[in-house]
């Protein structure tokens, strides 16, 4: 039998999403929970394991403790902003059960394993980018020195063992489904644009585009993209809608889903005589043909990445997209029927008041259904982060969250202050979703859905962030009032 192992997102600040499926972590505007996919495939190797996903069960930090007891094994996923507080927490795990062996997986264990393994002394190994089969192995028996790619200590040194090579058989990978129906309550996840309840899952891992500042791609996935069949996706739909009656929608929450046109189609057509409801990422790049037979096969939404509406920004990311293509698939998209949650981001690399003033006014002009805006973080082993750091961008000592796990500014460009960074957020929000068009979008939707309920406790956790990061900004501009007051010589 191998050591009994428990595969934990671990419990953070409330409604702090910020492991094992987020490419964002962050504690959202509206509270939305990614399902731990990562996790799900080794978990479904090992007899007598199980995925323990804190934050949406509510489950914690004293009752993942005592949960903790009972395994010989645990293995975490982190996150950057989530760092400090899972360190502390595997150390308490260890106290209460001094036997157990800890393994932290996740970005800031592959970008900083030393780092990592001299700050918290209570974990074993740590594993780099993809980490099912190492986990697995050392599970199962395997010495650490025999395992590829995990970190971990030696004589007082810490030793890297060779790269694992990435997994290119996903269709030997376990059904991620199985694992969700045995160990967690499919209602418990919720994403403010996707029907409730929702179950998400991946068809593909890695992604070819180079954008300077997506975390995974350059952390955990990399930028080979590999399959699985259309066939083994298909059969696990087929085994999802048996498992999950009640569940509204489906979602492909790959790097990039429909990157290449040949494989989309085919597998549309696979997925079509299921009569799912299902929705996916998608790049700008898509032609109408691949949409439209997407759309056929039950594709009912697609979040896309337009990121800036600003020409230049797209340059400085290498977004491998244009400004008119993006008018042009949204035109596409709306023609067709399919809806579009559009995400974008202020302060990246170039950003000025002017592209800023850009991006909203695009995105204005797309009139997609919903949108996301959110602060640009530099990740660390991301190509955005070291350009941040080389010339001197990042500040707060790179604090991406506040003491509740929400997004702080922590890049800072000559003449764009980071207060008025945040204040453009809301100036989005509110210039994009108070046109009367979209507002009452958004509420005839709530009301042919019977969401009601749920829009008004959205509008309420959005307008408790709001109120928030306005204080944040307040407090920014005020501080830098007190310092220009300060007579020259002063001590600082």
């Amino acid at each position: 039998m191998p050591l009994k192992t428990l595969f934990l997102n671990p419990p953070s600040f409330e409604n702090f999403d910020g492991g094992a499926s987020s490419r964002w972590p962050a504690t959202r505007e509206i509270e939305s929970y990614w399902y731990p996919v990562w996790l799900a495939y080794p978990a479904g190797m090992l007899e007598g394991s199980r995925l323990l996903d804190a934050p949406p069960h509510h489950v914690s930090a004293t009752e993942t403790i005592e949960i903790a007891k009972g395994y010989d094994f645990l293995v975490l996923f982190t996150s950057t902003p989530g760092w400090t507080g899972d360190q502390k927490l595997a150390e308490a795990i260890k106290r209460a059960n001094p036997s157990i062996k800890i393994a932290f997986v996740g970005p800031p264990v592959t970008t900083s394993p030393d780092r990592a393994l001299n700050e918290c002394e209570v974990i074993d190994f740590v594993c780099r980018r993809e980490f099912d089969f190492s986990t697995v192995e050392f599970a199962n028996g395997k010495p650490l020195n025999e395992i590829l790619g995990i970190s971990y200590r030696k004589d007082g040194k810490v030793v890297h063992n060779p790269d694992r090579p990435q997994v290119d058989n996903l269709d030997a990978m376990p059904w991620v489904t199985d694992i969700y129906a045995r160990d967690m309550d499919v209602t418990k996840y919720n994403v403010p644009f996707l029907l409730h309840p929702y179950v998400s899952l991946y068809s593909t891992r890695g992604c070819p585009a180079q954008c300077t500042f997506c975390l995974w791609p350059q952390t955990l996935s990399g930028h080979a993209w590999r399959k699985r069949s259309t066939d083994d996706v298909a059969a696990e739909m087929a085994h999802a809608k048996e498992l999950f009656p009640h569940v509204k929608e489906f979602f492909f929450d790959d790097d990039t889903f429909n990157i290449q046109k040949a494989r989309t189609i085919e597998l549309c057509a696979k997925l079509k005589p299921l009569g799912l409801t299902w929705s996916c990422t998608s790049r700008v790049t898509t032609d109408r043909d691949t949409l439209k037979a997407m759309r056929e096969a039950g594709c009912r939404l697609l979040i896309v990445g337009y990121e800036s509406g600003d020409p230049q920004i797209l340059k400085n990311i290498k977004k491998g997209a244009t400004v008119e293509r993006a008018r042009d698939f949204t035109r596409d998209c709306h023609d067709l029927g399919l809806t579009i949650h559009g995400d974008f981001i202020l302060g990246l690399p170039g950003e000025t008041k002017e592209s800023i003033r850009n991006t909203i006014n695009f995105a204005k002009g797309l009139d997609v259904e919903t949108i996301q805006v959110s602060i640009a973080h530099a990740y660390p082993g991301t190509e955005f982060y070291e350009y941040a750091r080389e010339n001197g961008f990042i500040i707060n000592n790179g604090a991406m969250v506040d003491d509740e796990g929400h997004q702080l500014a922590h890049i800072e460009y000559p003449g764009l202050p980071t207060e008025y960074v945040l204040e453009m957020v809301h100036r989005f929000y509110d210039e994009y979703y108070f046109r009367p068009k979209a507002a009452w979008r958004v509420v005839s939707k709530a009301i042919v859905n019977r969401d009601v309920p749920r829009l008004y406790q959205e509008a309420k956790s959005f307008l408790k962030l709001r109120s928030q990061r306005n204080k944040i900004v307040r407090q920014k501009k005020q501080e830098k009032a007190s310092e220009a007051a300060k007579p020259v010589g002063a001590e600082v």
